[in-house]
């Protein structure tokens, strides 16, 4: 079955239009589903300008419903992705504002920091939002908050997520190996690994610091021991220390 959306007989008016050719102004005919098309006139590719990529941000079809994608939608498409994840987060959490807050923080420092230190942005993002997933059913189960509970909870329920929001296998395994093993780093991480663990390192630290101030040193010796990236050393720094 196709996807109505893409299916021409639900299309509306307006679903075949003209756009001028950001090269050269000749009009060009889209059609709503075609990601690019090439300027009869000049020859130049460029996407489509009304492209509604919603659904394409999480469906696991998306690459044969619209097919090859252009590097400007691709990005816009990891920027869905994360706002998605974002959602099911707060979704999931409900009206646990301290763990959405925190969440929050997390992925903001995370986001902050790969944009120095590097990796993969939508792996990185979605772990860091995801992190702390498995905080109710560690209290419902457990009834404490132990981190080998919170590891194995968390990724199991972080891989119903992604798996929601149809997340390729590949990603899903890496998010649930990251949140498995977030409080027991090894000798060798990734550079996605590490920039999720210093992140929630640094929102641990703001947050404690608010209730009681930690002062200093203890800020210092912290971020000395316990980083790993000098990103996140830098950020750390400039938001604890200034």
């Amino acid at each position: 079955m196709k996807c109505p959306g893409q299916d021409s007989r639900y299309w509306k008016p307006g679903s075949i239009f003209e756009a001028k050719c950001p090269q050269c102004k000749a009009p060009v005919e889209f059609f709503k589903d075609d990601p690019t098309r090439k300027c009869g006139n000049c020859g130049h590719k460029f996407v489509n300008p009304n492209m509604d990529f919603g659904c394409a941000a999480y469906c696991k079809f998306a690459d044969q419903c619209i097919g090859e994608l252009p590097p400007e939608l691709l990005a816009e498409r990891e920027g869905l992705m994360k706002d998605r994840i974002a959602i099911e987060m707060k979704k999931y959490f409900n009206k646990d504002f301290k763990r959405i807050g925190h969440a929050t923080r997390v992925a903001r420092h995370a986001e902050a920091i790969a944009r120095k230190a590097g990796g993969d942005p939508a792996v990185i993002l979605a772990a860091a939002y995801l992190h702390d997933i498995g905080y109710p059913e560690t209290h419902s189960k457990y009834g404490s908050a132990e981190q080998k509970h919170l590891e194995t909870e968390g990724a199991a329920a972080a891989r119903k997520i992604m798996e929601k929001i149809g997340a390729k296998e590949a990603m899903i395994e890496e998010i649930c190996d990251i949140i498995s093993r977030q409080y027991h780093p090894g000798a060798e991480e990734s550079i996605n690994f590490k920039v999720v663990y210093d992140s929630n390192i640094i929102a641990d630290l703001e947050e404690e610091n608010k209730t009681k101030p930690i002062g200093r040193e203890n800020i210092k010796e912290t971020l000395k021991t316990k980083l790993f990236t000098q990103s996140a050393t830098e950020r750390a720094e400039e938001l604890l220390l200034q």
